[in-house]
């Protein structure tokens, strides 16, 4: 089997948790800091070998398409001010050697779907997918650990994580059996937001996958699932069923940047995490927290 170098990045979604912020800007732009979401999604592919990038856009996505484009008059500026270093950076958000590629998911039909809608420009070829709302910190990343458990025995894999048992109705929850010498546990079958009381374990599938080719078959046989929607988990419990499906558990932090407390989790994490604003944003912290305490 082929080494994965193209990842899937489904950002057609309207984004109406975070409106009005997203009437006029996707919500996979909306800033950790200085950084969008999905740049964040998009150096973890990178680093894992990732050199194709496969932006599956909708309507009013032009704006991430512009973020990973070259800005020559931008550039220029920069250049003409003495600001090299920000020329430096505002280029090399996508390095030397990684391509940009964009298809539109022309209905909104479901994350089955828009993975689907990638499949001309994936070929008949390995490759990940990660969702920008997830939003991943640690030393090692899971699309690098998927990738490398790819390399060690081709198959669909899933990055998992124990969740609490009132929240597996919000996540596709995984059967799974033991682990193997190597890490992957066999997936039995996945079910999506099954109640508490259906839910198979509490080991829920987050926004970061591996799938062989195959899986484009089965989406374009897929009938509509839950929501009217086609349903990534749905073809992935048809490989499961054949054996074909893989978990690891995910060895970094989890942010759910599509949920309001969650990315204000995420900005708070990562400026705790630079040392050009962690003391400064520290202290504001605790005078913060000290002023509402006297409130």
């Amino acid at each position: 089997m082929t080494r994965i170098t193209k990842a899937v990045f489904p950002v057609a979604g309207l984004g109406t948790r975070f409106l009005p912020a997203t009437k006029a800007m996707p919500k996979e732009l909306l800033p950790i800091i200085d950084k969008p979401i999905v740049q964040y999604a998009v150096e973890e592919a990178i680093a894992a070998g990732i050199t194709e990038l496969v932006f599956v856009t909708g309507r009013n996505k032009r704006a991430v398409g512009d973020h990973f484009d070259a800005n020559l008059e931008l550039e220029a500026q920069l250049m003409a001010k003495g600001k090299t270093e920000l020329r430096d950076m505002v280029r090399n958000i996508v390095p030397e050697g990684v391509a940009c590629i964009f298809v539109r998911q022309p209905e909104p039909l479901g994350l089955g779907h828009a993975v689907l809608c990638a499949a001309p420009a994936v070929g008949d070829n390995p490759f990940a997918v990660l969702l920008a709302d997830d939003l991943m910190q640690g030393g090692t990343l899971p699309t690098q650990a998927l990738v490398t458990a790819f390399d060690a025995a081709p198959r669909t894999i899933l990055s998992v994580s124990e969740v609490p048992q009132e929240d597996v109705s919000k996540y596709g929850i995984v059967k799974a059996g033991s682990a193997d010498a190597s890490g992957v546990m066999p997936v039995e079958g996945i079910v999506e937001k099954p109640p508490v009381a259906d839910a198979p374990s509490r080991l829920a599938s987050f926004g970061r996958y591996v799938f062989t080719p195959e899986v484009f078959d089965i989406l374009r046989n897929l009938k509509p699932g839950a929501g009217g929607e086609i349903q990534l988990a749905d073809a992935i419990d048809q490989l499961a069923a054949q054996g074909k499906v893989g978990a690891i558990t995910n060895p970094s932090r989890r942010y759910d940047c599509g949920a309001k407390f969650g990315y204000l989790t995420a900005v708070v994490d990562v400026a705790l995490g630079d040392p050009e604003y962690r003391d400064r944003f520290l202290a504001l912290i605790r005078d913060r927290v000290s002023e509402a305490d006297k409130a």
